[in-house]
């Protein structure tokens, strides 16, 4: 498949696309996923939507303001890619730095950088000077729409030749001011469907990020693909959740699927389990995306705040013990919709919903995806044995100038970099990362197995578990654990915890150590950084308790 003409101008992301023969296979197997060749995804996200759902429906709202309606939004948006191009002198194809907290005004920037034809590169309000300056280096940005009061690091980055526009103050330049002068509508660049929409950088938990390059038509694919076929949103459904636009889950579950449905979406600068639990209530929330910590410390403040707008609940961004889930439907009697998803390929690929759920199972396929289990050499391997998940799709892996591009995409299959088993049934069960597995004395343990019989423990919140190397074992089972207030961390409640779980899994998969901590390492996005555990030598004043010899 050729790709079609570019409207580009600045032809850097297309220039630095992996050779064709590098990309996976790239599957439309459902009618929904046939698009022209001409498409631009900001103008089908809202000036369709507009049109099909009207104007004047709700279509974002943030907690201490009013609700913009289609109609609003599409007049902000329209005025902010006015001054793109004719103030700023954005032309397509242009990286365009994204950064702020959650915010109506960060999602409209990012539907303007789209229907003006450039690329947005969204990065998160928590990242600093120099990871900002690598990403900017690498995806060659010189245009950046910053929140003024993410103004500074950016300023540090010390980036050669970066304009920066913030946006949210009172300066004559600021992007604010600028999109008030009335242009009229904004007619959309003619994108092609190909054409690349976005850069969206990895999340680092295995160090140096990658760049992601998806097109127009991946951004409606994720929308026309798991949400309409798993989440199945309605009109009347408000949005709202925890991770950053930053994050491909947060992209997807907050701005692109409620606009593609005629949805609305509430965004939450704070969206901590104390935050969203009142928000859920004041706003009536109805579809939820929160990561699985979040839906566990949710459950220990559950009483007294209203959860009864709820319909759906999704999780991913890692994986969803089934302790939680069982918790959670227990307290709420509301389903927690696994998946599994990838920057590489967008969105999730993986799920299952309603009936179709299986505790402790990630779910099957999404309509228009594909995945398998295969062993190192890249051949299935049968149902029921352990091996690499390798995922097809309308999305796939095209890595910014990366030699990594090589290490994901093998024989045309995305590899996720995860061990998974496949039953009998076609569901697919999460294992472990494929470099979280631990060899120990000969057995084969998982780390996340460990885990969910850790938080089985009505004192443990959070319980991460990695492999060290041991002489005699070749890897010993090490858990980190964090305890609800006023239990002690101590050598005691290690003993306990270890005793615990000898009962729920095989004893030889009992940690030989466990270590109390009062937070586990994440990336700003929620994601467990299981590497700096690895590497840790122990915490000050942290507790433990190791197994005899």
């Amino acid at each position: 498949m050729e790709l079609t003409p570019s409207a580009h101008v600045d032809t850097f992301a297309r220039d630095n696309l992996p050779p064709r023969e590098q990309w996976p296979e790239l599957v439309f197997d459902t009618p929904e996923l046939d698009y022209p060749d001409r498409l631009n995804c900001g103008a089908e996200l809202l000036d369709r939507s507009a049109e099909r759902f009207g104007a004047d429906r709700p279509a974002l709202h943030s907690p201490d303001g009013p609700s913009w309606t289609y109609g609003e939004l599409l007049e902000r948006v329209d005025r902010i890619a006015h001054a793109l191009t004719t103030d700023l002198g954005v032309v397509p194809g242009n990286r365009v730095l994204l950064r702020g907290p959650t915010t109506p005004w960060l999602a409209a920037c990012w539907l303007a950088v789209m229907k003006a034809g450039a690329v947005a590169v969204t990065v998160l309000a928590a990242q600093r000077p120099k990871e900002l300056a690598g990403i900017c280096e690498t995806a060659r940005v010189r245009h950046a729409l910053c929140d003024i009061r993410s103004v500074d690091d950016l300023a540090k980055a010390e980036v050669p030749g970066l304009r920066v526009t913030a946006y949210g103050g009172d300066a004559p330049d600021d992007l604010t001011r600028l999109a008030q002068a009335g242009r009229g509508p904004y007619r959309a660049v003619d994108t092609a469907a190909d054409d690349v929409a976005l850069i969206a950088f990895t999340s680092g938990t295995t160090g140096r990020p990658k760049g992601c390059m998806h097109f127009h038509r991946d951004v409606l694919a994720i929308a026309d693909t798991f949400s309409q076929h798993v989440l199945r949103p309605q009109p009347d459904d408000v949005f709202a959740g925890s991770p950053p636009l930053g994050f491909t889950f947060g992209l997807g579950g907050l701005v692109i699927f409620p606009l593609r449905a005629g949805a609305s979406t509430l965004l939450l600068e704070q969206a901590g389990p104390r935050q969203l639990l009142p928000a859920i209530a004041e706003h009536r929330v109805s579809v939820l995306f929160t990561a699985p910590t979040a839906y566990r410390a949710m459950l220990d403040v559950l009483d007294g705040n209203d959860v009864s707008s709820l319909r759906r609940c999704v999780s991913a961004g890692e994986n969803l013990p089934e302790a939680t889930w069982r918790a959670w439907h227990e307290a709420t009697g509301l389903r927690i919709i696994n998946g599994i998803g990838a920057t590489e390929m967008l969105h999730i690929f993986i799920s299952a919903a309603d009936e179709a759920i299986r505790p402790g199972a990630t779910g099957i396929p999404v309509p228009g995806f594909r995945a398998r289990i295969v062993d190192r050499s890249g051949s299935p391997v049968p149902d029921g044995e352990p091996g690499l998940l390798a995922v097809q799709g309308p999305t796939g892996c095209r890595y910014l100038a990366d030699e990594r591009q090589l290490e994901y995409v093998r024989n045309r299959w995305n590899l996720t970099g995860d061990t998974y088993v496949r039953d009998s049934d076609g569901y697919f069960r999460y294992v472990a990362r494929a470099d979280d597995m631990i060899i120990s004395a000969g057995y084969n343990i998982a780390g996340p197995e460990v885990e969910d019989a850790l938080l089985r423990h009505p004192d443990v919140l959070e319980a991460a578990v990695v492999g060290r190397p041991d002489e005699r074992r070749g890897m010993a089972v090490v858990a980190y654990a964090v305890l609800r207030p006023g239990v002690p961390g101590d050598a005691g409640t290690a003993e306990a915890l270890r005793e615990f779980v000898k009962t729920v899994i095989a004893p030889y998969k009992c940690p030989r150590e466990i270590v109390f901590l009062d937070a586990l390492p994440r990336t700003p996005t929620g994601k467990l950084q299981r590497f700096r555990l690895r590497t840790a030598e122990g915490e000050p004043g942290a507790a433990g308790a190791a197994a005899p010899a």
